[in-house]
């Protein structure tokens, strides 16, 4: 039942949250984040998803039923509650799978391609994810080795990239989903520059910073320690950030990693780059392990999700914590906030 103090409010803003990997945490962390009655009042919400695993999620927790099933064909934004599940109930999944399997990977897909439309079409504001198995997705045929990627593609926007934030800690990435030893391979001038740009516009446009001062990290030990342990920072990451100079942007590096992310978190610098997946991961998650957000930046869509994965071995359970989803939550509402006072609108080209 709907609270009698959660006022509609006009034209709120509606975020569209996909549940994720059906036999994951998913389901658990959004029926409790939404359970927060302060959540629930700062916006309204249409989930991506499974009625009946939601409802299995809500009473493993203990918790009422305070959304309403609506049939997925027909999304809008006016909806008379502020919780509403677009249900996908032609897949049969049972509550008691928790491990990656083709049919979830193509429930969770389906769930992420419609709201990433619904975004484009304006019917949502923002769209936040629950964690997907990389697994699944592959079982089910996938191209995408992630959400970003997905992303990416969907909005037309080649170029993209991964931004995390936690407390004071705003990190970007230059390479995602590679394995290390691959890094080597995709590492160019283009590759650093572009998070550097990314996240000087999005720090810009979506958390208030008007004169933003990006640091960059360096990959090698010491930042290679002028050239003894190695020369990309060099010939690939000093040549990134003078470019980045060059078009206004006010950006320092190579830094040694290792002292980096302090001064960072003591807020000397506004966002940092990181060089590949871990390096940036690593002091997000010693940081803020439970309340972590990513955040896709270069697309033309807002899209956060919690910093964490499926957690198949506790799914099912009643132990996930949901402080990543709320706060997955906050900084999707915050987003949509500030784009909509700014005036900006959404702009996807579908045009080949």
């Amino acid at each position: 039942m709907q609270d009698n103090n959660e006022r509609l409010v006009g034209d709120e803003i509606v975020i569209g949250i996909t549940m994720g990997d059906p036999g994951g945490i998913g389901p658990e962390i959004i029926v409790k984040a939404l359970s927060d009655p302060k959540i629930r009042r700062a916006a309204k919400f249409v989930i991506f998803g499974m009625d009946e695993l939601l409802g299995y999620a809500a009473g493993a927790a203990e918790l009422d039923q305070y959304w309403m099933r609506h049939q997925r064909e027909k999304i809008s934004r006016d909806y008379p509650r502020r919780v509403v599940v677009a249900d996908y109930d032609d897949y049969g999944i049972p509550a008691w799978i928790h491990k990656p399997n083709k049919l979830a990977g193509e429930a969770s897909m389906r769930f992420c391609k419609d709201a990433i439309h619904a975004a484009r079409d304006g019917i949502i504001d923002a769209v936040v994810t629950a964690p997907i198995s990389k697994v699944s997705w592959k079982y089910a045929g996938s191209n995408w080795p992630g959400h970003t990627e997905m992303l990416g593609e969907l909005c037309k926007s080649p170029r993209k990239a991964m931004m995390f934030v936690a407390g004071p800690l705003k990190i970007a990435l230059a390479t995602i989903h590679d394995a290390l030893f691959a890094v080597r391979h995709k590492f160019t001038i283009g590759c650093v520059f572009e998070p550097i740009d990314l996240m000087n516009t999005a720090l810009k446009e979506f958390f208030d910073v008007n004169h933003p001062h990006i640091a960059v990290a360096g990959l090698n030990p010491h930042a290679g320690e002028d050239g003894q342990f190695g020369d990309e920072e060099k010939r690939i990451i000093s040549p990134a950030i003078m470019l980045a100079r060059e078009v206004g942007i006010k950006c320092s590096g190579p830094y040694p990693a290792d002292t980096l992310f302090m001064r960072a978190a003591g807020g000397e610098f506004d966002g940092v780059v990181a060089m590949y997946h871990d390096q940036g991961m690593i002091p997000i998650k010693m940081y803020a392990f439970d309340s972590a957000v990513n955040v896709t930046i270069g697309i033309p869509i807002i899209r956060t999700s919690p910093c964490h994965g499926t957690a198949f071995d506790i799914a099912g359970k009643g132990l996930a914590n949901p402080e990543s989803m709320k706060a997955a939550l906050r900084v999707a509402i915050d987003m949509a906030k500030t784009r909509r006072a700014s005036g900006t609108t959404v702009k996807v080209t579908d045009a080949d």
